[in-house]
Parts: C-alpha cells; sequence; structure tokens
C-alpha cells in the first residue's frame, strides 16, 4: 500500500498530501530500500525513452545515419518544445531523409511557455514536431528506415518496430513480455505498464551497463554519456529533469514521466523509481532530492544549486509565496 510521501503547507497548515510508493534497486535486481509497495504496477511512460532508444545505436542505424550525442539525448526526451529541441529532431528527420509529416505524436503547444508564445507572435501553429515526444517519434522512423519498416503505421502495437520496444522493455527490466501490461501514451504509441521495483532495476543496469545483457552495453553508456553532455535536451530551461543532470551529471542519470513517474540511476549504485500515486508531478522534485540525501548521493553544494526543488514554493496568482511542497518520505531498508 503507498504511503504518504510529500506534503502541500499553506502558510503553516498542511492543505494537500500525497501519497506514493519508491523502489530503491541494486544492479543485480536485489531491492535495498522501499517506501510503500515496490511492486506497484504503473506505466513507466516517458521514463521508458533511454531504454527506448537502445536499439537505435544496437541495431546500427545511429552509427549509419551519423546521429550526434545531442540528437541521441533529444530522442530520450520530453523536451520544452525550444528552438534548439526543435531543430535537433529536425536535424534526425533530414539525416534519415523522412518529411515532417510522417510523425504521429499528436500536437501540443510548447511545453516551455515562452516558446509558445514566440511561435504564436511569429504567426505560426505548432506541429507534431513541437510534441515533447517528437525526438522519440523521430527515433521510431529512424529504425523504420534502417530496417524498411512501413513510415506510416509505426505507432501502432502490431508494427515490428513497437514489437520491438516491447522486447527491449522487457529485456532490459526482466519482465516477461506476457506480464507487462500495455496501453496507448499520450503520443500514440504503445505505453508499458510493470511494477516500479523492475523499473528502477532497469535504471540499475542502463548506468552500470555491465549487468546489461552484452549487446545492449556499448548502447547503455552512450545514451548515458549524452544525456549527461547535453543535459538541456532532456527537458529543457526550467525544467527538474535537466537541471538535475545538470548539477548531478557526473554520478546520476534520469527521466520524468506523465502521472508522477521519475526513474533515476546513480553510477555504481542502485536504481530507483518514484511514483506518486495521484499523478501530480509537483511531489517529484522534493522526493527525489530527499532520496538522494538519505542515500548520500548529494552534497550541500549540489543541494544548493538545486535549492529550488528541494522545498518548491507555491505562490499564488499575486506571485506572493505562500506556501511550499516537502517531501516527508519514509525510507525503509529491505530486510534480508
Amino acid at each position: 500500500m503507498s504511503e504518504y510521501i510529500a506534503d502541500v503547507y499553506r502558510s503553516e497548515l498542511i492543505e494537500s498530501r500525497h501519497r506514493g510508493n519508491l523502489a530503491v534497486v541494486n544492479p543485480e535486481n536485489k531491492l535495498n530500500y522501499f517506501t510503500g509497495d515496490p511492486k506497484n504496477i504503473t506505466y513507466i511512460r516517458s521514463a521508458a525513452k533511454p531504454f527506448q532508444i537502445l536499439p537505435v545505436i544496437n541495431s546500427g542505424a545511429a552509427d549509419l545515419f551519423q546521429f550526434t550525442k545531442q540528437e541521441i539525448a533529444v530522442m530520450s526526451a520530453s523536451h520544452n518544445g525550444e528552438e534548439k529541441h526543435v531543430q535537433t529532431v529536425r536535424n534526425i528527420l533530414d539525416k534519415i531523409n523522412v518529411s515532417e509529416d510522417k510523425l504521429s505524436c499528436g500536437v501540443h503547444d510548447p511545453i516551455y511557455k515562452k516558446a509558445a508564445h514566440k511561435l504564436y507572435l511569429d504567426g505560426k501553429k505548432a506541429s507534431e514536431i513541437h510534441n515533447n515526444c517528437s525526438g522519440k517519434h523521430a527515433a521510431l522512423l529512424a529504425l523504420c528506415k534502417f530496417n524498411d519498416w512501413d513510415l506510416d503505421n509505426y505507432i501502432y502495437p502490431d508494427h515490428p518496430v513497437q514489437k520491438l520496444m516491447l522486447k527491449t522493455i522487457s529485456e532490459i527490466t526482466d519482465t516477461k513480455q506476457d506480464e507487462i501490461f500495455l496501453g496507448e501514451d499520450g503520443c500514440g504509441v504503445v505505453v508499458f505498464g510493470l511494477p516500479i521495483q523492475q523499473m528502477a532495476y532497469g535504471y540499475a543496469r542502463l548506468a552500470n551497463s555491465k549487468f546489461l545483457p552484452l549487446e545492449y552495453r556499448e548502447a547503455a553508456d552512450r545514451i548515458i554519456k549524452s544525456i549527461s553532455d547535453h543535459p538541456d535536451m532532456i527537458a529543457g530551461t526550467d525544467r527538474f529533469n535537466t537541471d538535475l543532470i545538470d548539477v548531478l551529471g557526473d554520478k546520476v542519470t534520469g527521466k520524468m514521466g506523465a502521472e508522477g513517474i521519475f526513474c533515476l540511476a546513480l553510477f555504481d549504485g542502485p536504481g530507483i523509481c518514484v511514483k506518486i500515486e495521484d499523478g501530480n508531478s509537483r511531489a517529484v522534485p522534493p522526493v527525489v532530492i530527499d532520496v538522494l540525501k538519505k542515500l548520500d548521493y548529494i552534497d550541500n553544494e549540489e543541494l544548493k544549486k538545486l535549492g529550488k526543488y528541494e522545498k518548491p514554493i507555491v505562490k499564488n496568482h499575486h506571485k506572493h509565496e505562500v506556501g511550499y511542497v516537502k517531501s516527508i518520505l519514509n525510507l525503509k531498508k529491505e530486510v534480508e
């Protein structure tokens, strides 16, 4: 059963509380610490993206199309839709000689409000390339182009590229394919449901690649390096995911997902999965910072740089500071 994991204060009163589950798992698939139910089954959402990019590299597609580290990072991203993100996705599509109209991720305004505002001031409308998942979709199209698969129906479960995604998730998380729940993600592709303990295990292996099957090891190292070298690609301006890796990228990698999911991995350490039960992502940053503190993976200087996320301020419409969000994480050690 989930536990209370974060409190939301307005003045001195707790106005709201978030429940959640958390698992800390080492690269040998041993549960080290937990909060709530580490076997809680939920969808991994966009936290799956670094796993989904593995076949782009180990297939040989990344080398054939000469993808840069910046392009590999945006493939793993839930990006802001800033110009640098859009242009990087366009570069991928140019390299594989596929037009933008093949993207099937749906349309929403850029997440970054300044980017959305500029788009409309320029008399333009958002298109699929501005979708936060367009990098992943460009990666899927690259796999289709590399394997001579159909480019039009790549988002559907029976397409070879989606079958490859399921196989990859299964092998990285050590979860049988027929035990993985399948749904449709916000961007239309298949989304995968499995225990958060297995998500954490997958991340532990991703960051400590010697524990992965041999075929994935070099690809994992390239993805981690790409994200570490280009944290601005994984999310963007004023985003926790980017700022976390910008500050801690020499010892931590991680990826957010919708509905309160965040997976991260510690180099030479465990993988971690946080799930906020009600799906509200405002509780994610303070909980992630708290677990890093409890595991002694963040020092005072790094905490200072990430201070706005440790206890995020709640403001009203007058821009007055009226409260804050605070982690109340109770991390329990697994008894052997």
